[in-house]
Formats: C-alpha cells, structure tokens, sequence
C-alpha cells in the first residue's frame, strides 16, 4: 500500500536513470524466511569500483551462480553475469560461472565454484539463499554476494554472517511509477500483471504496480483495474516457475481475454511468452518488461515495449566485485532505491509519442516524492 500528503511538483528526469521480508512461499518447499527489518537496519551504498589491478587483485577470481532462469534469460542472471564479467575484465582477473537448470544444482554448482579457488561467489536469486547460507558457514574464508534476498536460520530466524553480502532492490518504488504510466496509457481502464513463483522479489513487483495504478485512480478520478494481483490479499496469477513456455504464454493470454491492454510479466523469460501470445492475438496490447530494459535485451518484440522497471544488477555487482578484489568486502546488506539509482524506470521507447503530453512531468513529481518520503510507497516484501 502507499500513503500521501498533499501534492506538489518539483520537476526532475525521471528517464535519465535508465526485502522486510515476511515468510517464504510455501512453493518453496522450506525455504527459510528471514526479519529482514532488523538484518537491514543500517543498509550501506554499493561499493565504490576501482579499476586499478594490484598483486592481490592478481590473484583474485570472482565467479556465479545462476538460478534456473539462466544466463540467457534476457533479464536477471543476464544482468548479473554482465556486471560480473565487466568488473572482471576491467580488474584484468578470469571470472567463473555455473548455470543452474533446477534447484538440485544449487549446492553442487556452489561447492565447485568453492572446488574452483573462487574468492567471492555472487549466487544469482532468492531460491539460493539456504545454499548460499550452508557454503558461507562451510567456507569462512570465501566470500559471497547473495542477490534478492538475505540470510535466515532453518527456524527462520535472521542470520548475518561476515562473508555474505545481501544485494536487494526496493523494486516496488520503480514498479509505481511503471503502474501509474500503465494505468495513464490504457485505452481499455484494464491492466494485468502475473508472475513466476510467488516470491517476495516477485510479488514486490505485483505490489508497485498495482499501487501506483491506483494512486493515478485517485489522481485522477479514475477506476482503472488491475487483474492478477490483489494486494490486500497478497495472492494471484502465477505461472509456477521462471521458464518461457506455455504455462507464462497461457497466463497472458487470460489477461487479453479480459480486455488488458498493458501487461507485466514478472520471472526471468517470461515476458517472452507474454509477447508471443499478444502477437497472436493481434489486439495492440502494450508488454512492460521487468528487471531489465527488455526493449534493448530481447528487442525482438520491441514494438510493444510500453516500458521496464530495471534493477542495477550489472553495475551494483561490479562495485561489489571491484570493491572486493580490492580487499574491502562489507557485508552490510545494500538495498537498490530511486534515490540511489538501483531501481529505475526505462524509457518509453517507441510509445514516447503514443503517452500524455503531461505524463512525464507527473512521473517526475512523484518520483521526486517517493525518494523525499512525501509518497510512502510500501510492500509487505519492502527491504528496509
């Protein structure tokens, strides 16, 4: 949900930028959960990079793990690989990095990162978190960078722990934006989102969206709805996993059968499908990609990128990697905001002409809100 005091308009540029976590899904089959509100308390900035090799950097070699999505999802693990192998190249270092296809290969794939001399691990997404905890408690001496989540006991009470960095974004500040531009474009006052699994850094997504949909409804005096996702309830539309297939291009096609125009597709590949199955349908239906600015990573449907909600993976991971090699590893958790740059809204694309002439200012102002805490945009997967 989000909160308001009364409205004004500072301009900003909005495109010029281009978890209190509170259970597991029960999907997960165990997954520990964690009280992210007392792990996070004192949230740092990402590492600031140095480019300059050294005799320790020499002997540095950061690697990957990646969650089932894969290297080539066009989106998450894309984005991680790409930040782990710039840093790589620009420290002049080899990287290592393993692909998981399913959940059995989270702990083989970290123990040959270990096998392999890796000094720091970047384990790629919130299902690998237990795995990521195990080898950080077996490996003192190794460093790890866990992504989307933090560290919890099998009681599910917080852990921290020395060599463990927690890289998370407040995503859901950038998916209000994305709603509130949605909710401004639709032609038809529907809307429509679905997602992987039902997942803290999934639904974090849902939650944005839905809400700065309805903060343009009160804006405006309008009733726009959002299908596939009820934020009170904190239940929706999911496909059961991060693979594009039939499962994530039948979610979207129920969405079109329902009359919504614009559609978010949250999980890795999904949104592929998603594109697949509004080309079929031939209606002009507009897709919004999730995590990375999909119109330059998977331009094949670049026709019906509306927008994206990104995270800063590539470059938050090669601060983290730079930072590292440099012998200056933190393992205070760092969380992704507006206001730091590591969440963000892409551009328009081709629908720059196809918005409200105004809407920018708009996006503008209530960005510049959110980051002054005038507009509390909040979910219940919120890091703080």
């Amino acid at each position: 949900m989000y909160t308001t005091k009364p409205q004004r308009f500072p301009l900003g540029s909005i495109l010029e930028d281009t978890l209190r976590l509170t259970s597991r899904s029960r999907l997960l089959g165990g997954l520990a959960t964690i009280g992210v509100a007392a792990l996070l308390a004192g949230c740092a900035s990402a590492p600031v990079p140095t480019t300059k090799n050294s005799a320790a950097a020499s002997n540095f070699k950061p690697c990957m793990v990646s969650d089932q999505g894969g290297f080539d999802d066009k989106s998450f693990n894309q984005l991680g690989l790409e930040g782990l192998q710039s840093a790589a190249k620009k420290l002049g270092v080899k990287e290592a990095h393993v692909q998981s296809v399913t959940e059995n290969d989270y702990v083989p794939n970290l123990a040959q990162m270990v096998g392999q001399g890796c000094n720091l691990i970047v384990t790629v997404g919130f299902n690998l978190a237990n795995a990521t905890r195990d080898a950080a408690k077996a490996n003192p001496k190794v460093n790890f960078a866990l992504v989307d989540s933090a560290l919890s006991n099998a009681d599910f009470s917080t852990l921290t722990l020395p060599n463990v960095k927690p890289v998370l974004s407040d995503t859901a500040q950038a998916a209000f934006l994305v709603g509130y531009a949605a909710a401004s474009y639709s032609k038809t006052g529907v809307i429509g989102t679905f997602g992987g699994v039902k997942i803290p850094p999934v639904t974090i997504f849902m939650d944005g969206y839905a809400d700065g949909a309805a903060y343009f409804n009160k804006q405006k005096n309008k009733n726009v709805k959002v299908l596939g996702w009820d934020v009170k309830a904190q239940n929706g539309a999911f496909t059961g996993g991060f693979a594009a297939g039939t499962e994530a291009q039948n979610a979207a096609q129920t969405l079109i059968d329902q009359n919504a125009d614009v559609i978010l597709p949250v999980g890795g590949p999904i949104f592929q499908s998603a594109g697949a199955a509004i080309v079929s349908s031939g209606k002009p239906i507009a897709l919004i990609g999730a995590d990375a600015d999909v119109f330059v990573t998977f331009p094949k449907y670049d026709d019906l990128y509306f927008s994206s909600i990104m995270k800063n993976m590539s470059g938050d991971i090669a601060d983290i990697v730079a930072a590292t090699a440099a012998g200056k590893f933190d393992a205070t958790p760092y969380v992704g905001t507006l206001e730091n740059g590591g969440v963000s809204m892409a551009p328009f694309h081709k629908f720059e002409s196809k918005v409200d002439s105004g809407l920018k200012k708009e996006l503008d102002a209530i960005k510049a809100d959110i980051i002054s805490g005038k507009i509390k945009v909040e979910s219940p997967s919120t890091p703080k």
